[in-house]
């Protein structure tokens, strides 16, 4: 048996953590704060969902349900979620849908996840077994404070069903280094076993029936939840250190989950600051970090699903109509660069560095694993203008790999012509990641400006 959807306030009070980044002296200004604050509220993808949610419908943007017809009418906002990790907002064109205007991004950030039956001892240690998700920059994990957070499934004692989240928002977990004089050579070098060297300790003499009831109480304390029973959870570690702007002049942003939270937020910050002239589409899909291939992931159905659905009420009827609306539209999927590292300046290509707070980056691949070309480069580098920001171009070196974003899955699942985009940032996947500070508003500019721009072609 299926619960109703959980409450607004029950969903928001899960989330607020001890201490804010307001509170936090090292945090102030905008959109800096507004940034951190952001990021700080974000443990995992469900919870970056919800916020998110929570900021549409008090912006009056209306939820929809996947599983009720919809009736929507032109000059409206809705959003709609899945699997509560994903997210599609939109702000429908006040005169006839013909094309749209899509900003992308994605909710997971790599980390560590609990493994389902996670509790083990070890040396008269509760430890927390634990499996990677996607690609983690494993040493930065090392002698951090972890707290707990995701979602829990539970049964009450009437048999109704409940997904809820939790954040456990204070330390209660750590990965100690082994000291130096045990591993003479580890400044040498040395391969991390993640199965055997990553698991954190938890609970001194504890027992393993003892993390089931810790769970139990932490859902009773944030959800007033009693008397039920754990069915099963995604959990992930997170660091509870608070965001901070970095720096003589504040010049940069170190959080965790920048990659890629932050264009999140900055997507979002564009949306809600468009004029509602045109069409505008917010996409942040779960699961990129592992490929995207999900029912919520780029690689899924939802985006599509989503558009078809509009387009049938508000656009030219049939699969010819929605092929011409996706034609005339235009997607700029955002997700982090690699700015160019002042210790390592040999792992670019001497002309393509992009500089921390030198402006939004253009990613460029011949390979595709970037969707830019030349036509969707040449928009994005024409909004810049407008908006007044900088602009610049990112390319790997050709002697090494290059990752991928949700920019080509979604220009191949729906055809959309797109363009791939992101802010500079330093230690992509690790624990704790550095932006800059002015390269938030310089992206958040051209975005609104893309919103707002009545021809795309």
């Amino acid at each position: 048996m299926a619960c109703e959807l959980p409450s607004r306030n029950r969903i928001v009070a899960a989330l607020a953590p001890t201490t804010t980044p307001d509170e936090d002296p090292h945090v102030s200004g905008s959109p800096s704060r507004a940034t951190a604050r952001f990021s700080a509220s974000f443990p995992t993808p469900w919870h970056a969902v919800a916020i998110m949610a929570d900021r549409l419908e008090a912006a009056g943007f209306r939820r929809l349900d996947e599983r009720q017809s919809w009736q929507l009418s032109p000059g409206e906002r809705v959003f709609v979620t899945r699997n509560d990790s994903s997210i599609v907002a939109l702000q429908l064109p006040r005169q006839e849908l013909e094309s749209l205007r899509m900003i992308g991004a994605h909710t997971d950030s790599p980390g560590l996840r609990l493994k389902p039956n996670a509790a083990q001892n070890s040396a008269g240690w509760l430890q927390l077994g634990v499996e990677l998700y996607g690609g983690v920059l494993l040493a930065p994990w090392y002698d951090r404070d972890l707290g707990l957070a995701g979602r829990v499934h539970v049964r009450h004692a009437d048999g109704c069903i409940e997904g809820v989240l939790l954040y456990v928002d204070r330390p209660i977990a750590i990965i100690p280094s082994l000291a130096i004089h045990l591993d003479r050579e580890v400044n040498n070098g040395r391969a991390i076993n993640a199965q055997t060297q990553m698991p954190p300790v938890f609970l001194q003499g504890g027992e393993k029936a003892d993390l089931q009831r810790l769970l139990l109480e932490w859902l009773e304390v944030q959800h007033g939840i009693a008397g039920a029973e754990i069915l099963d959870f995604e959990l992930a570690l997170y660091d509870v250190q608070p965001p901070a702007l970095v720096g003589i002049e504040r010049e940069l942003v170190a959080s965790a989950r920048l990659d890629n939270l932050l264009s999140c937020f900055i997507g979002l910050e564009a949306l809600l600051e468009s004029d509602g002239s045109q069409g505008v589409v917010l996409v942040a899909n779960d699961h990129e970090e592992v490929g995207s291939a999900s029912a919520c992931g780029a690689q899924g159905p939802f985006l599509g699903d989503v558009l078809r659905r509009v387009n049938a009420q508000l656009g030219e009827p049939g699969e010819e109509g929605f092929i011409r609306l996706i034609q005339a539209s235009r997607m700029i999927s955002c997700d982090n660069a690699h700015a160019l590292h002042p210790n390592f300046t040999d792992k670019h290509d001497a002309a393509h560095g992009p500089a921390l707070n030198g402006g939004p980056v253009i990613k460029v691949n011949a390979n595709q694993r970037y969707a830019t070309n030349s036509a969707t480069s040449a928009l994005f580098r024409d909004l810049c203008r407008e908006a007044g920001v900088p602009v610049q171009t990112f390319v790997t070196r050709a002697d090494m790999g290059c990752g991928s974003t949700i920019g080509p899955i979604t220009a191949t699942e729906l055809g959309v012509p797109t363009l791939d985009v992101g802010v500079p940032q330093w230690a992509m996947h690790s624990i704790r990641e550095t932006a800059g500070s002015h390269d938030v508003e310089y992206l958040t500019r051209a975005l609104i400006a893309f919103a707002n721009r009545p021809q795309l072609v």
